[in-house]
């Protein structure tokens, strides 16, 4: 897993892309509840199975992609 914070708040959380379509957050209490759309109560429209996604994390994470700052480990 690797470090990234989010573009909008500055949240630090542990990331990993095992493939284009699947992505892993690993979340602290600390940055769950610094987490300003979390924070807020935002409904976020994007869910998972277990969690609502923070769309701000999100974008951080296809950005930090797309600039070669994180990592895919495509199989």
């Amino acid at each position: 897993m690797q470090p990234l914070a989010c573009d909008r708040c500055g949240n630090r959380v542990l990331v990993e892309k095992t493939s284009w379509q699947h992505t892993a957050i690993q979340w602290t209490s600390e940055s769950e509840s610094s987490c300003a759309e979390f924070r807020d109560g935002k409904p976020s429209r994007a869910r998972t199975v277990r969690v609502q996604v923070c769309e701000a994390l999100q974008g951080s994470i296809d950005r930090a992609v797309l600039d070669g700052r994180l990592d895919v480990a495509e199989n």
